[in-house]
């Protein structure tokens, strides 16, 4: 059931609406996920109040309306984790709201209720602790990257992603609602979105990337690679890329290219790469789309969500030999990290972001996730600052 807001004679700021939306969820232990669309003025939250954990197929025309995140390891079943859309709301970040008719009323002031958030936020984490993940060294990372380029130089693989973990404690005072909506207005271009399913996990992040967007007739896709900090007053038109960076790019567009070619897709339009920014950091990103109905394609975001994911900006070229690689030797689960988070059928609109620039909140501690792209010719100690700035994109919020 699709719930719209009714008046009252309150209003309400954004901080307090969203302390009670994420109270409500947080206490009855329901399924949530609210996000920031880029380039939204809106937050959009969903409850699943359901009670069920549930694994759907990527068949998302048959979906309700929702919110899928989906692992990046999962490749034998392809289901995602499906959140189930029993409450809906969405309210203008710039704009007092009417108090919503919460299905759950509280006697609490608002700061008694931001309290009781960040107070069952910490204890509605799964039943592990994040003790058995050992944050990456610096010169484990950089002998992964080593292995990873002596691999392409032996013609293994064209490119691989390692990635690492950065372990941090959750600052005294942390505010999830106040870094929530810190984000969505530092990041305005990412897809700001905190999720949590009981004893599944519970994230918070920023990505750039989208997986797949369908809208209307239209199906959307990005190849986003290359990285370089965003320096300077005006770094998108300064930017300066090398060819490591432009190759890297490149691959991921020839992969989505490929992917159209494996199901005889010939009709898209294909813009750029240019530069763009996202936080402090600058990427080179290709925009491709396609009209479902011209083409007599209307399941086409399912197909190619199937075939796009793992992308080999997440993972690398070619797919199976890359992930393998990246199974073989990396010392832990990336869990919904590079996997793909997102709504399905909210509003006539489905789209799924690949889950970067992310974090993981367990207990007192935050797991940072962070990758990078690496070809033949990769430098490991740039490729290890590269992931510091991108753990930083979160962490500066976290610590």
């Amino acid at each position: 059931m699709m719930n719209t807001p009714t008046a009252d004679r309150h209003l309400l700021t954004q901080e307090e609406l969203l302390d009670r939306w994420l109270y409500a969820a947080l206490e009855g232990d329901y399924q949530l996920a609210v996000w920031k669309s880029p380039n939204s003025k809106n937050i959009q939250f969903i409850l699943d109040q359901t009670g069920e954990i549930k694994r759907v197929n990527l068949e998302l025309d048959t979906l309700s309306p929702g919110f899928i995140a989906h692992p990046f390891t999962d490749q034998e079943d392809q289901k995602a984790f499906f959140l189930e859309a029993s409450d809906y709301f969405k309210f203008n970040i710039d704009s007092p709201m009417p108090e919503e008719g919460l299905y759950k009323k509280t006697k609490f002031t608002p700061t008694e209720i931001k309290k009781q958030v960040n107070q069952l936020l910490r204890s509605a984490q799964p039943n592990k602790s994040s003790a058995r993940l050992t944050p990456t060294s610096k010169s484990s990372f950089i002998e992964f990257v080593k292995k990873g380029i002596k691999a392409i130089q032996e013609g293994k693989l064209s490119k691989v992603v390692p990635a690492r973990i950065q372990k941090v404690d959750l600052k005294e005072g942390f505010d999830l609602t106040k870094t929530f909506l810190a984000l969505c207005r530092l990041y305005p271009d990412a897809f700001v979105n905190f999720f949590h399913i009981p004893n599944v996990g519970t994230w918070l992040g920023a990505t750039p990337e989208i997986l797949i967007k369908t809208e209307g007739h239209y199906f959307h896709t990005m190849a986003l690679a290359g990285t370089q900090k965003a320096e300077g007053e005006d770094p998108v038109q300064n930017a300066a890329w090398k060819q490591k960076e432009i190759e890297e790019q490149a691959m991921v567009s020839r992969y989505i290219v490929n992917n159209f070619k494996k199901i005889r897709l010939r009709e898209y339009e294909e813009n750029g790469p240019k530069t763009v920014k996202a936080g402090n950091l600058l990427h080179l990103r290709s925009d491709f789309r396609v009209n479902m109905e011209a083409t007599n394609f209307p399941q086409l975001g399912s197909v190619m969500l199937k075939l796009l994911h793992p992308t080999s900006a997440v993972c690398g070229t070619p797919r199976e030999e890359s992930m393998k690689f990246i199974l073989d030797h990396e010392a832990f689960d990336r869990c919904f990290f590079a996997g793909f988070i997102g709504p399905v059928n909210i509003e006539n609109q489905t789209a799924i972001y690949v889950n970067l620039r992310t974090a993981q909140l367990i207990n007192e501690e935050v797991l940072l996730y962070a990758g990078a792209g690496v070809t033949a010719d990769s430098i490991p100690e740039k490729e290890w600052e590269e992931t510091a700035l991108k753990c930083d994109i979160i962490g500066k919020f976290i610590q």
